[in-house]
């Protein structure tokens, strides 16, 4: 079965139900619940590995100090279980703000609400960037075709949108890895992100800063195109069987 757009569905089952209220009714709270939670096992299984290899690239007792390529895979069950409940919490979330601050979708206020929505779902800059550039890439693709984007466009836009993201919080990722892997009582083990920041400025330049950049975007664009896709994608399958329930 090839993949289809699953907006067109959602609106007409909403307005079969009685207005995009019920959007977040059944099967739309459900919907998104569960593609959410499948969207982040499926990701996690896939690109666990890459995301050691890029915080071992980060560490500061370098790359093959800190495990090299040794038991990448090391915890990969247990962060797959955890992923569930935390990505299907996030969509959810996510998708029910998206509803209640519903604006125009030509208003110039849509990429401020869905930067609400993302930060109520999780609060980190990557979030901020990655998801406000996931929607305008969308829409404009689907301006572009003059239909709504299909669920592969979806994971295309969504590859894009984490890799730019990727790249620009870079820095951040950097910081907080210094700050984790700090020994207990050192300055950048404090949690001042400005301080490891700068550390890492004067000690390693530029350079520093972006250190594992290309594999954090390689790894997020991937994991963009997979969680993003899988998340369409489910999700519009589970509005297709709402649809036919009597």
């Amino acid at each position: 079965m090839g993949l289809r757009p699953a907006e067109p569905r959602l609106i007409a089952w909403a307005v079969s139900r009685g207005g995009v209220c019920g959007a977040m009714d059944w099967p739309g709270f459900t919907a998104s619940l569960v593609a959410g939670g499948v969207a982040g096992v499926a990701v996690d299984l896939i690109l666990f590995p890459l995301d050691t290899i890029k915080t071992r690239l980060q560490s500061p007792q370098g790359f093959n100090k800190a495990g090299g390529f040794h038991g990448i895979y090391a915890g990969v069950p247990s962060a797959a279980i955890g992923s569930f409940p935390n990505a299907a919490a996030f969509f959810i979330t996510y998708e029910y703000v998206k509803w209640f601050l519903h604006t125009d979708s030509s208003s110039y206020l849509m990429p401020v609400k869905h930067m609400l929505a993302a930060s109520a779902g999780e609060v980190i800059p990557f979030s901020l960037v990655q998801f406000p550039l996931w929607e305008s890439l969308k829409a404009l693709w689907s301006w572009r075709q003059d239909r709504v984007v299909d669920c592969w466009q979806s994971a295309v836009c969504g590859a894009f949108a984490g890799g730019f993201a990727a790249a620009v919080t870079t820095p951040l990722d950097v910081a907080k890895t210094r700050i984790m892997l700090a020994k207990a009582g050192s300055s950048t083990a404090s949690g001042n992100v400005l301080s490891a920041l700068h550390g890492v400025w004067r000690t390693h330049g530029l350079s520093g800063l972006f250190a594992g950049v290309f594999p954090r975007m390689a790894a997020i664009s991937l994991g963009g195109f997979i969680f993003l896709g899988a998340y369409e994608q489910t999700r519009s399958l589970l509005w297709e069987a709402g649809r036919e329930r009597p």
